[in-house]
């Protein structure tokens, strides 16, 4: 069931047209099929996602991408990823073939791409099989994310992404006048503390987003990665650590079985663990600037119910400046040295 705030959103502008019957119409003319009613709204705060189906009770995902957020190269980027990852037989939703043999369609202003729907159910807590499985499908994964760079990507990298995400959270209007001075001062420090961090890192694409919630387990077939919106050019290091229940000190067991399993496939960068307190450091910062957007683009957001308060503000400094001293001095640092299992 949608909420007020959702209620809204989808009505409201660029998606505003996206009743059923324009759905389905779309959806029918682009891939010659016959749909039937159904046409259920999933929950997204960027993008419009609807369930449908055809004549025969196959179940589909039509996205519609928010307009302005990519480019259609950047949104190809993504296509081609995905359907590099079916080929190789590694278990993703890949878009489906429209009109012409393309996967990107576009209405009034808007691209949209069709998937097929897949069951199964989040995984609530990794046990060893799961670690060692997930590990070898983000090492599969990242093998077909090597050959090649994206035309139109994001490069996750403090120089790069992060700093672009700085000066849109300063120049959106949103952080309290009297707290500009201190979000500049720390998130210059942040900047200039990582960036060396990153030389010589391997660079490749990614998912980015690699959360439990965007894997799904199904019993008798596989893990599926879903959700690649967030795709980016970035160390491979960042698909692992927000799988992970603690920080690297405390998860050794957990790390171990990853990159056993991760190993069946590809040699793992043990020094690139270094970098996961500045990807979650980089991840406060992608995450304010997700959540101004949305308030900018849309006037609202139903991500976090006081956001863009003066608490929510003081708290996103007190946790960067904690974030900033636990890079510098790291509990139990040997544990980022090469190959410290």
């Amino acid at each position: 069931m949608q909420s007020k705030s959702q209620e809204r959103l989808g009505h409201q502008g660029p998606f505003q047209g996206l009743v059923p019957e324009r759905i389905l119409e779309t959806v029918e003319a682009e891939m010659g099929i016959t749909c039937s009613n159904l046409c259920r709204s999933y929950n997204s705060y960027i993008n419009r996602v609807y369930e449908i189906a055809d004549s025969e009770g196959n179940g589909m995902v039509v996205k519609f991408y928010r307009p302005g957020r990519w480019s259609a190269a950047a949104l190809q980027d993504e296509h081609d990823f995905l359907l590099e990852l079916s080929a190789a037989e590694i278990p993703v939703l890949a878009p489906l073939p429209l009109a012409a043999g393309r996967t990107l369609g576009q209405i009034d202003g808007m691209y949209f791409a069709v998937f097929s729907k897949k069951g199964g159910r989040l995984i609530d807590e990794f046990d060893e099989e799961l670690w060692l499985a997930v590990g070898r499908l983000l090492g599969r994964m990242h093998l077909v994310g090597q050959q090649k760079m994206p035309r139109d990507r994001v490069r996750m990298h403090p120089a790069h992404s992060t700093t672009a995400q700085t000066a849109y959270i300063l120049q959106c209007g949103l952080l309290p006048a009297d707290m500009v001075a201190r979000y500049t001062a720390l998130t210059d420090r942040l900047i200039n503390l990582i960036t060396p961090l990153f030389a010589g890192r391997e660079m490749i694409r990614i998912h980015g987003d690699c959360h439990s919630g965007n894997l799904i387990h199904r019993p008798g077939d596989s893990l599926y990665v879903l959700d690649f919106d967030d795709m980016v050019v970035g160390p491979p290091v960042q698909d692992i650590w927000m799988l992970l229940p603690g920080p690297p000190e405390e998860v050794r067991g957990e790390l171990n079985l990853f990159i056993e399993g991760y190993e069946t496939f590809r040699p793992f960068d043990y020094a690139s663990l270094q970098l996961i307190e500045p990807l979650r450091a980089m991840r406060f910062i992608h995450y304010c600037a997700w959540c101004a957007h949305q308030v900018v683009e849309d006037g609202e957001t139903g991500v976090i119910a006081d956001f863009a308060s003066r608490s929510y503000w003081q708290k996103e400094l007190d946790d960067l400046e904690d974030q900033i001293e636990r890079i510098i001095d790291p509990p139990q640092a040997d544990v980022l040295e090469e190959d410290p299992f």
